[in-house]
């Protein structure tokens, strides 16, 4: 079962080595890692996704994270109400003929053309994974050069009164 796993942490060299040399040492196989730095200084967050075969390994996994040095807190955002988005850059073979039909295909996504060439379209898409996945099966048949994404990245929602919307990770598969 996939876990979106958030990870508050001292911003000093070797934190992201350190947390990830965990996670290979126990087999656990990282599905996405998105790192930055946050509102207070010295402080980053990371957002991990990560295959977890049940509650006791989940258990287990929590309890090494929090015993890394530079790990302040861990929390499993899973089934909670968040916000997650994911970036993509796409580089997609174009001619200038199609430079329209693909501005066209692009647009409900509402996604960007970063930079153009005789021979190709850079698009940038940003949302939940399934919007960026489904994209990119759109543009499939026009012959994709590159793809980098970036990762989700989540942050619980604020308060709310019985939130319906809870995230389900099936709609964050990698």
């Amino acid at each position: 079962m996939k876990r979106i796993i958030t990870l508050t942490v001292q911003n000093r060299p070797g934190v992201l080595n350190r947390v990830t040399g965990m996670l290979q040492r126990r087999r656990f196989n990282i599905e996405s890692i998105s790192v930055g730095t946050t509102e207070t200084p010295g402080i980053s967050k990371m957002t991990l996704v990560v295959e977890v075969a049940d509650d006791q390994k989940l258990e287990q996994l929590t309890k090494q994270l929090n015993k890394q040095i530079d790990v302040i807190k861990v929390s499993d955002i899973t089934g909670k109400a968040i916000v997650a988005r994911e970036l993509a850059l796409i580089k997609v073979a174009s001619t200038p003929q199609l430079h329209n039909e693909i501005q066209g295909l692009i647009t409900p996504f509402r996604a960007d053309i970063l930079d153009v060439s005789r021979d190709s379209l850079t698009i940038q898409v940003t949302g939940k994974p399934d919007k960026i996945e489904a994209l990119i099966a759109l543009l499939r048949p026009y012959g994709i050069k590159e793809i980098s994404k970036t990762g989700i990245t989540a942050l619980l929602r604020g308060q709310q009164p019985q939130s319906s919307q809870v995230a389900d990770i099936s709609q964050f598969s990698m």
